[in-house]
């Protein structure tokens, strides 16, 4: 086992399209989180978001074979994780919107400190991010919450990488708006 554990994600993926279970395990165990945190972060929806785990990785096993090492088995879970979420967002659009406009109905009754954690930092880092377009969102999330490079991006997202390159500058402009709009500097140079 502890050479499982020890064994690179290609050496795991090549392993599970020979059905190792215990193999699959351990990448489960790797990048479970991530894929969950990136779905979240699409999908708005901690069930569904659930849900494409599961889906996620139910694909890595049947399509393991096809893995051609062209990219990282890190993107390659990420590239599926964007598919999944894109086609769950599709089939349930009407209610996300009914969730998204309940969310952003603001009680009258807050006590002081409901309002104080309000304009906590992350909070309202938040709602800034919140308030980008999804592709904006989209490109930020993938560079500084999962550190992917813009040649990463770009094949994640299926688009050149100068539109990776714009769209995050474009994204990173909008962002420092809104963030010293909200009264918080900007956290990077």
């Amino acid at each position: 086992m502890s050479a499982n554990l020890a064994a690179s994600d290609e050496v795991l993926i090549s392993r599970i399209a020979n059905g190792d279970r215990l193999a699959m395990q351990v990448l489960y165990g790797r990048h479970h989180v991530r894929v969950y945190r990136f779905g979240l972060r699409l999908v708005r929806n901690e069930q569904v978001a659930e849900d494409l785990i599961s889906e996620v990785f139910l694909d890595v096993w049947r399509q393991a074979g096809k893995f051609e090492g062209r990219s990282t088995v890190s993107t390659w879970l990420l590239a599926i994780t964007r598919f999944k979420a894109l086609s769950a967002l599709r089939k349930r659009k009407d209610a996300e919107l009914d969730d998204e406009t309940a969310a952003a109905i603001e009680d009258p009754s807050d006590d002081p400190e409901v309002t104080a954690q309000k304009t906590d930092t992350g909070r309202v880092l938040r709602q800034c991010l919140a308030a980008l377009t999804p592709d904006h969102r989209e490109i930020i999330d993938l560079v500084y919450y999962h550190e992917k490079s813009v040649e990463e991006v770009a094949e994640i997202v299926g688009i050149p990488e100068n539109t990776v390159k714009t769209r995050m500058f474009y994204a990173r402009k909008k962002l420092a708006e809104l963030l010293k709009a909200a009264g918080v500097e900007r956290g990077w140079p």
